[in-house]
């Protein structure tokens, strides 16, 4: 069985240092890259791509709505053609500066607050899917498993990849844990890599209540910022290549060639 492990790069700001994005792009087979404005800027774009294409890491851009004050993670209520916009400009900054490295950018997962609230709203979700299948319907879109985002691709017959998260606790409708709740964080490698491996093998997401909900897992999604993510996108690898799953880039998956 294929699988693949993507983390969000690039995410150099105040909030975030990317010292560690090297090290992690040794683990990961995708990249989502911060485009400017969440996080990020040339040098840091450059840096990630230069590495991924040494490393064989496929590119995805990682758009956000235009907050680097609030790290992406304030919720913002903007019009169906601002957010196109958001997409295809961050697309386009980041598959510029890919075309200097001879790389191109294959697939697209929306960041923070975008994310969640287009898991849960099918208007957003429809909006943000339509702006990517405008860009290219070769583009891969990274969608958390069982959501509305997933409901709008499948919609369009996008080429969906169904992620979950290493590091993230599930509440019982299959939405994460928010942040401003105390267990919303997995912090042991230990604790996340039998939680990943769990929910790859059953093909379910593991809710915090103990509820398991059938979906589909294509990719594992390993936070960046968090202080043990290093350790826990080691202990993931090693544990699922242990346990006879095959790690690919998304580009080089069987479903998506």
């Amino acid at each position: 069985m294929e699988i693949n492990i993507n983390c969000d790069l690039g995410e150099k700001s105040k909030h975030h240092s990317n010292k560690r994005d090297p090290d992690l792009l040794n683990i990961v087979n995708s990249a989502n890259v911060a485009c400017g404005y969440h996080a990020g800027d040339d040098e840091s774009m450059n840096q990630v791509i230069e590495i991924s294409k040494k490393n064989g890491v496929s590119i995805g851009a990682h758009p956000s709505f235009n907050d680097p004050e609030n790290f992406g993670r304030k919720r913002m209520n903007l019009s169906s053609s601002e957010i196109r916009k958001l997409i295809i400009d961050q697309y386009a900054i980041l598959q510029e500066i890919a075309s200097k490295h001879g790389e191109n950018v294959t697939h697209v997962k929306p960041h923070g607050a975008l994310n969640n609230m287009a898991c849960e709203d099918i208007e957003l979700a429809t909006t943000l899917a339509k702006a990517i299948n405008e860009i290219s319907k070769d583009l891969i879109y990274l969608v958390p498993t069982g959501s509305k985002m997933e409901e709008a691709a499948k919609k369009l017959n996008m080429k969906i990849a169904c992620e979950i998260f290493a590091d993230r606790n599930y509440e019982d409708n299959g939405n994460l844990v928010s942040r401003k709740k105390p267990h919303a964080l997995i912090t042991d490698p230990e604790e996340a890599k039998s939680h990943v491996l769990n929910m790859v093998k059953n093909q379910t997401i593991n809710c915090h209540s103990g509820k398991q909900i059938p979906c589909e897992i294509d990719s594992i999604c390993i936070h960046g910022d968090n202080q043990s993510s290093l350790a826990t996108a080691n202990s993931i690898k090693l544990n699922l290549m242990k346990n006879g799953l095959d790690l690919k880039p998304l580009n080089k998956m069987k479903k998506f060639i």
